[in-house]
């Protein structure tokens, strides 16, 4: 099934779908079908983990709604599926104040377990802006964001794009106006 094909989002609203998503090895899984389907063979390749460790994981995420079977084939008197996202995107939901960004500790998972020596550009910067700034800033980078989701080839080696624009908390604040 073509990406193009598939909702823009899924939200993310029910306690299991949240447990499926915290889970850094299903969150690596996601990442293999965010482009192309793949059988749990295919998967557990790819994620470097056994088949039975793989389709529990997906038969998790498919449970939550998160991935679905896109096509089946008949290979030696098995059924082989094939599983995608079950949207281009998944959405989650606002931590809350103090809670744990799953996303944001399953991105630095991912930077720490990148490779040696590849090439990767990791950045922050510190801004003051206005609310209007803020919100412009936030806009342009999601627009980013989706015109080179739009470029991306299967074919081509994956790139993880990460960016979080906030507001510190008042600990950051408090810091920074003891100095």
């Amino acid at each position: 099934m073509p990406t193009d094909e598939l909702p823009d989002a899924l939200h993310v609203t029910t306690d299991e779908q949240l447990r499926a998503v915290s889970n850094l090895t299903r969150h690596r899984i996601m990442a293999v079908l965010r482009f192309e389907p793949a059988t749990i063979t295919q998967i557990a390749e790819r994620v470097g983990l056994a088949k039975g460790s793989s389709s529990y994981h997906v038969r998790l995420l498919e449970r939550a709604g998160l991935v679905k079977v896109v096509r089946t084939r008949k290979v030696r008197g098995v059924t082989e599926r094939y599983y995608a996202m079950a949207a281009r995107s998944v959405v989650l939901p606002d931590p809350g104040e103090g809670g744990p960004d799953v996303l944001m500790r399953h991105a630095v998972a991912d930077l720490e377990a990148s490779p040696v020596g590849a090439e990767r550009h990791v950045g922050m910067a510190h801004l003051r802006l206005t609310e209007a700034q803020f919100a412009e800033l936030g806009a342009r980078l999601q627009a980013l964001a989706e015109e080179y989701r739009e470029l991306s080839d299967p074919s081509l080696p994956d790139a993880s794009l990460v960016f979080a624009l906030f507001h510190p908390g008042t600990g950051a604040q408090g810091e920074e106006g003891a100095r």
